[in-house]
């Protein structure tokens, strides 16, 4: 997916650049307002809609054109796309912010270390995003599984309501802290959801978010010709091996030796 150039009112180090704001089917045009007012206060500058509610009217809507309150460089460079899987596309290392724990799916992570994480992404000119789901529901199950960690804001648990572009705000404020810290070369917190990245070797060699999800495709059309998943009652085994591999942080060969054993599965499928 392609980016819009920063403006020139956003911070000027390159790690800021590399992180997208995602809002999954936003229903208030106040709310996208209100986020791209949050995330300029921080010094960022990319928002992505997916299937916002009102469509692409919803960028003009008087609104969100009032709430963004001098982000309208964010406002008008927003992108919108049809869904999720777009929104994500090019980006190494996503997260879900949710209300609600989830039995299965992604590493938890507290707001701070996956701000951690990100920036040691971002710092090797990765895209990282922070994605938000609708103000009614949420994000759903299958949203969450695309996502790398999943994060819940520790708020008052008597009263822990949080309006989305607040939650936005929170967000901003964490990956900022954590983007000076890595400009002015501080040393990293410990994180525990991902191994940091210590050299331009290892690096390379890391599967990107993409390669997992083409993997997982290619994976579950193979389960399925052998009969070891039913797609017409999958249970949770996809979300279980989302998860599997989300920990095992896979090179680019081991996603190569699974497709390929995939492939074989299927084509040996078609010779019989």
């Amino acid at each position: 997916m392609s980016q819009s150039a920063p403006s020139a009112t956003h911070s000027s180090s390159p790690l800021f650049d590399q992180v997208r704001f995602v809002l999954n089917e936003t229903s208030h045009p106040g709310n996208v307002g209100s986020a791209a007012r949050a995330i300029k206060t921080m010094g960022f500058g990319r928002l992505v809609l997916a299937a916002p509610r009102a469509g692409s009217d919803v960028l003009r809507d008087p609104e969100a054109i009032a709430l963004a309150s001098g982000a309208d460089d964010v406002l008008a460079n927003t992108l919108i796309v049809p869904d999720l899987v777009t929104a994500l596309q090019g980006v190494s290392w996503a997260v879900a912010l949710s209300a609600r724990s989830r039995e299965y799916g992604p590493p938890n992570a507290e707001p701070r270390e996956s701000a951690a994480i990100a920036v040691q992404h971002a710092g090797q000119g990765e895209a990282v995003a922070f994605v938000f789901g609708s103000e009614r529901t949420g994000l759903s199950n299958a949203d969450v599984d695309r996502c790398n960690a999943l994060v819940h804001i520790p708020a008052n648990p008597v009263y822990s309501s949080l309006n989305l572009s607040q939650a936005v705000q929170l967000i901003a404020w964490e990956m900022r802290m954590a983007c000076l810290a890595q400009a002015r070369g501080d040393a990293p917190q410990v994180v525990t959801v991902a191994t940091p990245v210590t050299d331009a070797a290892s690096h390379d060699a890391l599967a990107t978010r993409d390669d997992v999800e083409g993997m997982l495709t290619h994976l579950e059309r193979a389960l399925v010709e052998l009969d070891f998943l039913d797609p017409d009652n999958p249970k949770k085994l996809m979300t279980r091996l989302r998860r599997l591999f989300a920990k095992s942080h896979l090179e680019r060969e081991e996603v190569n030796i699974l497709r390929g054993i995939s492939k074989h599965i299927l084509e040996r499928k078609v010779r019989r």
